[in-house]
Parts: structure tokens; C-alpha cells; sequence
């Protein structure tokens, strides 16, 4: 019989006073003014994870990213030195886009030794440094040492690279990681660089879709149409009722069973799982990644399934025992809409039965999770009716009510410093 360790005394919710237990409001995720408030208080605050290091292989190697709620583009790069720097993506001269490639409205990646602007020829080094301007004489005792690039705080942590806009960051971005999230150190994220990834545009807020990632107990009913008709019973057994929920500071995590359904009864697959050995719990031939860190199935779930760590705003690292991971970013373009990324990391394939199974994995993980934005917009559209404007979260949801109120922990705390 599966082991699922016991929760405290009493709910999970109760042991969080500060959270409540009564009907929430969701005024933060339909109304404009809310949103020009978050973008001030959490997006211009928080550290931001950008990207991996990985997409930065040798000196010279560099990805932009545009953030809209914090109203910026940024070049991210590997310097000179091996260094990861950010850089505001903004020429000194008139203000031009500096890296960009067809389309000034779309991100880039690429190599250069140096950046030359478009617009006037401007360059800059690796470093930011202004390097050469075009007709210098023309120009009014000009000093280049004090037009170079304007520097973003940049950080790096198990290879992902974070970001920060604030002029002097609160905290440190292990200070702001905090334990629960920085106990994930020794987890073999570098060595999973067989990559898949997708990007949509959801017309619903940002934290109603980290909602949805937060618990399991919408999966047996959402889910139940894309497995066969047992589905919902098996989501059951596999835990999808999580038996540990972490808080620590403005991050969560949930973490649940791994009975694998597909080895008790083969009608509750599909036929192209079987044939494929993969779907949504990813390829079924576990992956032997070594002994893991001790951030990892921190309540010992025996048999372990999945954790899924929610980096305060807009990140998630989902890590799953058969030995791969997958991301989600959440960047709001309005209070209404947002951009959701879905990233996927593997083992590099060493057989093509491998790389099917990878594949496989991927592609039932879009199909999800298409399932679910579906599912957002349309709550979106109803609340923003109002005609009813509180509503009732159980225990499993959890990390739903916390996510809301350190949103609006930060926004009050932020004008509160403000006055």
C-alpha cells in the first residue's frame, strides 16, 4: 500500500492563521488599476527569473526578454569573462531598440563580439561599455564612459538567471529564494538539456492560471475527457489530493504521490502511451538522476511523485520522480491577459525509443495545460460580472489563498513605504 505522510493536527489552512479560512475576493485579478499597482510593487521588486544559462553557451552568447509589467526590454548576455550581465536594451544616443532582428516587437538570441545599434551606429562591448560613436566630433564633449548600457541587477541560481529592477534590490536573490527553495541545490537541472517549449497568450489574469497549477483537485474532472473513462478514478489513487503542502515566505510548493496507474491496469492508458511509453506523467522508464537534494519530496511520499515549487511571482519548477523537470512562466500583458510559457527538460535521448518518449511527454503536457487556460478565460470572463465577488477555497487550495495575499501584502507594503 502507498505511505503518504500524515498532514499536522488540525487542516493545512489552519495552521496559516494569517491566511483566513473564509470567502476570497478576486478584485486583484480583474480590475486595471490593481494591475498598474502590482507592476509597481511585485514586478519592479521581485527578483524575475529571465532564462537558463544554458541559452548563453560561450562568451558573446545573449537573449533578450521583454517584461511588460515591469515596462522593460533587457539583454541578457555571457561576457567577456564568463559572466552573466543584463543590460536595459536601449541605445544612449535616441533611445533606439539596440538588439533586435526583423521585428523590434519580437525577442531574439544570438552572438556578437559587440552591439551596434541600427539607428546610428553606436557599439557597445559585452561589458556595456560605450565603444564607438559614429561622427564623434560632431557631438559636445562627449565622455563615452558615462553612456554606456544601463546594468540590470542579474544573479544566477542552479543555472537559472534572475533578474531585478529595482535600483537597490531588498534582498539578495538567495535571501529572497529562501530555504525551501534553495534546499533544491544539487538537483541535476544542468545535465537536463534536451529542451521543448511552447508560448500562448491566455486572456485571463496571470495568478488565475498559477491557481490552477497549485492544486490537484481540479485533475480528476478538467482532466478526465483526455484519458480513458477510468482516468478519474486512477488521478484519484495517483494522489492527485496532495498529501504536503509547503509555504515559506511569498514561495509554495506542493508535493504528491507517484502510484503509476499505467502498471496496475492498461485500459486506463491510451494506445499511444502504451506504444510510445510516455504521456502525461512523462516517459515511463524512470531516469536514475542519483541522490536528491533534500529540498526534494521533502515530506518522503513513498511512492513520490511529482513537487511543484512556485517561485514568487510568476515561476514554477516542476520536478517529477521518473527523473525530468518542466518550468511555467506566467508574464501579465494586462489585468486580463498574460503570456504563458511551458518548458520542458529531459536527459539527452541516447535512442530514438528515448526521444519519442520525450516527445510524447511534451506534447500530452501542451494538451493539458491547453485544457486548463481554457478553463481560466472563461472564469475570467465571469468575474469580471461581479455579481458575485466572494468565493469559496478548501483546504487543497491552499497555495491559491496565499498567492493572493502576498500579492496584495506587497502592493500595501509598497505604498505603504511610498507615503
Amino acid at each position: 500500500m502507498p505511505r503518504f505522510p500524515k498532514p499536522p493536527e488540525g487542516s493545512w489552512t489552519e495552521h496559516h492563521p494569517g491566511l483566513g479560512t473564509g470567502p476570497v475576493s478576486y478584485e486583484d485579478s480583474i480590475t486595471p488599476e490593481f494591475y498598474e499597482r502590482e507592476k509597481e510593487a511585485i514586478f519592479k521588486r521581485a527578483w524575475l527569473n529571465v532564462g537558463r544559462v544554458e541559452q548563453l553557451p560561450r562568451k558573446g552568447s545573449h537573449f533578450t526578454r521583454t517584461i511588460d509589467a515591469a515596462n522593460a526590454s533587457i539583454i541578457v548576455l555571457r561576457d567577456r569573462e564568463g559572466e552573466v550581465r543584463a543590460f536595459h536594451n536601449i541605445c544612449r544616443h535616441r533611445g533606439n531598440k539596440l538588439v533586435w532582428t526583423d521585428d523590434p516587437k519580437q525577442d531574439t538570441a544570438g552572438f556578437c563580439r559587440q552591439f551596434t545599434c541600427k539607428y546610428h551606429g553606436w557599439r557597445y562591448d559585452l561589458d556595456g561599455s560605450l565603444t564607438f560613436i559614429q561622427q564623434e566630433g560632431e557631438f559636445f564633449d562627449v565622455d563615452k564612459d558615462r553612456y554606456g548600457l544601463a546594468p540590470v541587477h542579474c544573479d544566477v541560481w542552479a543555472g537559472f538567471v534572475f533578474v531585478n529592477f529595482a535600483r537597490e534590490p531588498e534582498q539578495s536573490l538567495r535571501e529572497f529564494l529562501g530555504p525551501m527553495v534553495t534546499d533544491l541545490e544539487g538537483y541535476p537541472f544542468g545535465k537536463q538539456t534536451a529542451h521543448f517549449g511552447y508560448t500562448t497568450t491566455i486572456h485571463a489574469n496571470w495568478k488565475l492560471y498559477m491557481d490552477a497549477f497549485a492544486e490537484f483537485y481540479h485533475a480528476p474532472v478538467l482532466h478526465a475527457k483526455q484519458s480513458p473513462e477510468k482516468y478519474s478514478s486512477a488521478a484519484q489513487q495517483a494522489g492527485f489530493e496532495a498529501p504536503h503542502y509547503g509555504i515559506d515566505g511569498p514561495h509554495r510548493m506542493v508535493s504528491t504521490s507517484g502510484v503509476r496507474f499505467w502498471e496496475m491496469d492498461t485500459e486506463l492508458v491510451k494506445p499511444m502511451e502504451v506504444l510510445t511509453r510516455s504521456g502525461l506523467f512523462g516517459p515511463w522508464d524512470a531516469i536514475d538522476l542519483g541522490e536528491m537534494p533534500s529540498g526534494v519530496n521533502p515530506a518522503k511520499c513513498d511512492p513520490w511523485g511529482l513537487d511543484s515549487f512556485q517561485l514568487f511571482p510568476n515561476f514554477v519548477i516542476l520536478i517529477w520522480s521518473q527523473g525530468w523537470y518542466l518550468t511555467y512562466h506566467y508574464w501579465p500583458t494586462s489585468y486580463n491577459t498574460h503570456v504563458f510559457e511551458g518548458n520542458v527538460y529531459f536527459l539527452p535521448a541516447t535512442t530514438i525509443r528515448e526521444r519519442i518518449a520525450q516527445e510524447m511527454a511534451a506534447v500530452t503536457f501542451k494538451e493539458f495545460a491547453l485544457q486548463d487556460s481554457n478553463t481560466l478565460e472563461a472564469t475570467q470572463m465571469m468575474l469580471e460580472t461581479r455579481y458575485i465577488d466572494r468565493f469559496l477555497l478548501n483546504d487543497q487550495e491552499i497555495l491559491c489563498r496565499h498567492l493572493h495575499k502576498v500579492v496584495g501584502d506587497w502592493v500595501d507594503d509598497h505604498e505603504g513605504a511610498r507615503k
